[in-house]
């Protein structure tokens, strides 16, 4: 998996191409974002915790997609200034990419097929349903800020739903974990 995982390419959101590998012996949190989202606040503690793992080894890497009820409608100038202005993101960003559907980018295909289950799954799902929202069936990803743990070997080590935030303890420990091996 490590192989094949960080040599999928991937672009920049200032489109230069890259690969996962180019973070490769660090501790990724692969999330997907949008900037038209309830959980787009999430941002503010997606960037606390880059900031303070940062050094330690630990890379938050933002990934763009419109898949969930188009909240993602901007191009990547237009996501950049909003996470700047708005958020003051200083961690990677790439291009907007599909999550799931059919044209599910080979990175995501990849994630979803390494850890099929989400630690936290339930509340959202659940509030989605409620609120009438098509959900996207297990394991494809839920919704908006799922995020993926991939160790500084290269392989998934966790995941995490939605409304798993940036302070979950479940989250703090496993990223903690990753970092220490």
């Amino acid at each position: 998996m490590t192989d094949t995982l960080d040599a999928i390419a991937v672009t920049t959101i200032d489109g230069r191409p890259a690969t996962l590998g180019d973070w490769a012996g660090k501790v990724r949190l692969v999330v997907n974002v949008a900037s038209k989202c309830g959980l787009t606040p999430q941002y503010e503690g997606l960037e606390k915790l880059y900031r303070e793992k940062h050094a330690a080894g630990l890379e938050v890497l933002g990934f763009p997609a419109n898949d969930f009820l188009g909240q993602e409608p901007g191009d990547e100038a237009q996501i950049a200034s909003f996470c700047s202005v708005n958020f003051d993101v200083t961690f990677p960003m790439f291009a907007k990419i599909a999550v799931t559907g059919d044209g599910i980018h080979p990175l995501y295909r990849a994630l979803v097929a390494a850890q099929p289950a989400a630690t936290g799954e339930g509340p959202m799902r659940g509030k989605l349903a409620g609120a009438g929202i098509a959900i996207n069936p297990a394991p494809g990803v839920l919704w908006n800020f799922e995020k993926f743990l991939v160790g500084r070997e290269g392989r998934v080590v966790a995941r995490f739903a939605p409304d798993v935030t940036a302070d979950d303890p479940r989250l703090r420990a496993a990223i903690d974990a990753a970092l220490a091996a």
